[in-house]
């Protein structure tokens, strides 16, 4: 077998020796700035009305920029993206438009047609396909209609108007090759799907974040006129920089600053602003002005195009840190071939599936993750302590929203989980971003992890923080788990085994650990809260709101989850001890806590005997418990802790089998509860939550297709609430509960996100990762039903392999052509140009497998390539 690197291995292993080991220039422009908390310097904390869609186009952002298939450097001082213009809009389009969370009846939601056609780790290629209507964007339509709809209507997407049906669109590529990594060529291909000629306006832009409005940067960095095909980019923290371009009709210079003139009824700073480029082409405003301009901090070469039916125009263009005579060499072009075939090349390395079209999804799910990284910055301290320059200093700010995560201090590549919907990174998602990202890039996904422990992020108590919506939530503690994925991934895939990375993560994962046992179980009974943990809507109430002085929520998943991570740690601290026996002791700890965890769980009332399945019980004044009778993921997360030590580790790691042995006799001697079963013919140990007879009553549960087995993968809420609604009568307040399969009809945290039916990706992966350990332990010996009702007996092991099948399902054609993912709108991607396009949805229908929520959410999604 040969044994030579492709081309980009090999430029990611160089990455990996640099102090930041990760590329100067790649896809991290965000998709969304507006809207968000970092913009938000309003006294009542709401983003979306503070900074709107329609404000973004002439107001400078404080803490980042947003573009459309766009680029910067891993600072973001400088940015590239594209704008268009149809003709018919009443504005320019510079960025993707969606609704605001009070719009939409069921939240935000991108209204765009978008696609992550290709990308490499090291961004030495990217492809991006964007499609822009030829009539007239239907913004009004799209807002409108979907604020007359209930929570119970789906929502009115854009293929749902007539701007697609009669073909009467551009399909734009924008394509990106790099000759190093400070010399980037582009080509921007668009083509006319219609039946007629239709007019096009095309600016690729380039333009500085705006950092001299507030951090003292030392001299303002200029765009400057070179020659008639080219401008000079100075900035002190780059150097000097090119932008080379075909001849275009016009070159344009504007400032990048807010026009305070047309917002806020006060005078401009700089005699043309940021939407200038939009107002010299719609109202033909300063049309004079800008063609004498020769220098500013965004500037667009211009190209106006008309386009024959079916044809197509290409332009090139060419960024680089090289001052050269001739920008564009005979033959060029090559450059984009190349590069895309070392794609190729590389993705085969990687991708190992002899099913090309379950190869080819991977592909699709891994170029949407890398489209994902996003530069972030967000200075909490900075943020509450300074003003926008639009608003006062609201002293409500002093006391609101993140005010106590003041050391949280970030400036940093994310992997964002959708760079629109949520342009902002969220803790749990990263973790599983990392797990997907560590098949193609160990180094990044490594990094990552790390990142979100460092001291400019985890709060100085060892809390880890949940999301800039609010810091201080709890999300489920993931991360011990992703760490020990992404090391054993790397080391199958290169037979390196990281121990420093093991050693270095493992060290703060302690302080996080003691943060959750120390705030998290009010009862000091190893039975723990933590509030809604990343699951929404799952409850019959807002788990992050208290009911009363006198009522805790002892939840199943809080207690389940520190289960999992207690299992997680001592499994990090025995690979450890297998090269450093200092750390044999810490995989004692982790063991007997994890013992006392799945004790609480076990004999403190959240099994409930009659149900057969864990609930998460009410505690009233400390002395009267109730089981809230809800079978969701909630009863089967107790699943996810389970671990499976092999004898022959045992045999190494004396003291730790000496200290077990001495735990497991007290504990048979005092009759107490143990969750360790031993394979006879292996001396293989298993630890797990869940014992071997409620095992199998869970698992008769979770594999009925009335329950939790759905067409795409496990429900998150059983069927059964479909007919059944659950309610419950608390001091006064009535709370229900019943089975939603797609959009969420409940409000709860903005109600963009359904826990109560739909599918989830990181879910079904944990349950799979879960059954090949049970599977790994029982082998044979332990068969059962599935789908229940089928008569087909398999192992746990053939069953992990099932539900892998079952998941891809979704994405595979069925006899008519069509994919369950893209439900009504299948007429669409039937198309010929349209026919290998996919779209990774946040989360899918518990009875259709039709795509939900946001629609580019390869970061947790992209976790179907780790299957």
């Amino acid at each position: 077998m040969s044994t030579t690197l492709s081309a980009e291995q090999q430029r990611l292993n160089i990455n990996a020796t640099k102090e930041i080991p990760l590329e100067k220039w790649g896809s991290y422009l965000a998709e969304r700035q507006w809207g968000t908390v970092r913009e938000d310097y309003s006294a009542n904390g709401n983003a979306w009305t503070y900074f709107t869609h329609d404000h973004a186009r002439s107001r400078a952002y404080i803490w980042g920029e947003d573009g459309i298939a766009g680029i910067c450097d891993y600072q973001q001082n400088i940015c590239f993206s594209i704008a268009l213009w149809n003709g018919k809009d009443p504005i320019i389009k510079e960025r993707l438009f969606g609704l605001a969370n009070g719009e939409g009846n069921h939240g935000e939601d991108v209204k765009e047609l978008y696609y992550h056609l290709d990308n490499l780790p090291s961004h030495y290629y990217m492809k991006y396909l964007y499609k822009y209507p030829q009539d007239a964007f239907p913004y009004n339509e799209l807002v409108e209609v979907n604020g007359q709809r209930s929570r119970e209507e789906p929502e009115y997407e854009i293929l749902d108007t007539d701007v697609f049906k009669q073909n009467k669109y551009f399909d734009v590529f924008i394509e990106y090759a790099k000759a190093d990594s400070e010399d980037i060529f582009i080509k921007i291909e668009i083509i006319n799907r219609g039946t007629e000629a239709a007019p096009i306006v095309l600016l690729p832009t380039v333009w500085f974040y705006n950092r001299w409005q507030y951090d003292g940067m030392q001299q303002r960095p200029d765009i400057s006129l070179h020659t008639d095909t080219a401008v000079k980019i100075v900035h002190e923290r780059m150097g000097e920089y090119f932008l080379y371009f075909e001849k275009a009709d016009e070159v344009w210079f504007t400032e990048n600053e807010t026009n305070n003139e047309k917002l806020f009824g006060k005078p401009n700073i700089t005699d043309v602003v940021k939407d200038a480029f939009n107002d010299a082409l719609i109202e033909n405003k300063n049309t004079d002005t800008l063609r004498k301009k020769k220098n500013g901090t965004k500037c667009s070469p211009l190209y106006k195009k008309n386009i024959a039916a079916g044809d197509a125009t290409c332009i090139y263009l060419r960024l680089t840190n090289k001052n050269l005579q001739q920008s564009f060499e005979p033959g060029f072009e090559n450059i984009f071939s190349q590069r895309k075939k070392e794609a190729d090349e590389f993705f085969a390395s990687v991708i190992k599936d002899s099913d090309a079209e379950v190869a080819g999804i991977k592909r699709q799910a891994l170029h949407g993750l890398l489209w994902s990284k996003q530069y972030y910055h967000y200075d909490v301290e900075r943020w509450l302590d300074h003003t926008d320059g639009i608003s006062p200093a609201y002293n409500e700010r002093m006391s609101g929203r993140n005010s106590n995560w003041k050391t949280l201090k970030n400036q940093d590549i994310i992997s964002m989980p959708d760079k629109w919907e949520y342009p902002w990174y969220a803790t749990w998602d990263a973790a599983f971003h990392a797990i997907a990202m560590a098949h193609i890039d160990p180094v990044f996904a490594k990094n990552q992890l790390i990142v979100l422990m460092r001291e400019w992020y985890m709060s100085p108590d060892g809390q880890l923080p949940a999301y800039e919506w609010d810091f201080n939530d709890v999300n489920p503690p993931v991360h011990a788990f992703a760490a020990l994925e992404v090391y054993r991934i790397e080391h199958e895939n290169t037979g390196m085994a990281d121990m420093d990375f093991l050693k270095r993560i493992f060290q703060k994962l302690i302080i996080n650990f003691t943060w959750w046992v120390n705030r998290k179980d009010a009862n000091g009974n190893n039975i723990f809260e933590g509030g809604f943990l990343g699951l929404d809507n799952i409850g019959l109430f807002n788990r992050n709101m208290p009911l009363g002085n006198h009522i805790i929520l002892e939840q199943t998943d809080g207690t389940s989850w520190m289960g999992m991570y207690a299992l997680n740690m001592m499994d990090m601290a025995i690979e450890i001890a297998m090269n450093d026996n200092a750390f044999e002791d810490t995989a004692t700890k982790f063991y007997e806590h994890f013992v006392i965890i799945a004790a609480a769980l076990n004999e403190l009332g959240l099994w409930n005997d009659e149900d057969n399945f864990f609930y998460d019980v009410l505690s009233i004044s400390g002395n009267i418990t109730f089981p809230l009778k809800v079978r969701s993921i909630v009863g089967l997360i107790p699943l996810f802790a389970v671990s499976v030590i092999d004898e022959s580790r045992l045999h190494k790691l004396t003291d730790f089998k000496k200290r077990m042995s001495w735990f497991k006799d007290y504990r048979k001697a005092n009759n107490k509860f143990l969750p360790s079963e031993e394979n006879s013919s292996k001396n293989d140990i298993l630890l797990s939550l869940v014992q071997k007879d409620r095992l199998m009553m869970l698992l008769h549960r979770f594999f009925d297709t009335a329950e939790f087995l759905a067409p795409g993968g496990i429900r998150s809420l059983s069927k059964y609430y479909l007919e059944n609604p659950y309610s419950l009568n608390l001091e006064g307040t009535e709370y229900k509960i019943e089975y939603d399969p797609a959009d969420a009809t409940s409000g709860l945290y903005g109600g963009n996100s359904n826990w109560r039916g739909p599918v989830w990706i990181p879910i079904n992966y944990l349950f799979i990762k879960s059954l090949q350990k049970y599977g790994q332990f029982f082998g044979d010996s332990l068969q059962i039903e599935f789908p229940k009702g089928s008569g087909n007996n398999l192992t746990l092991q053939q069953i992990s392999d099932e539900l892998k099948k079952i998941i891809f399902l979704k994405y595979s054609r069925d006899e008519h052509g069509e994919l369950p993912v893209f439900g009504n709108y299948n007429w669409f991607y039937k198309k010929e140009e349209n026919k290998n396009l996919l779209q990774f949805f946040e989360f899918f229908d518990g009875e259709t497998s039709r795509g939900l929520g946001a629609s580019h959410q390869t970061g947790w999604t992209a976790l179907i390539a780790a299957l």
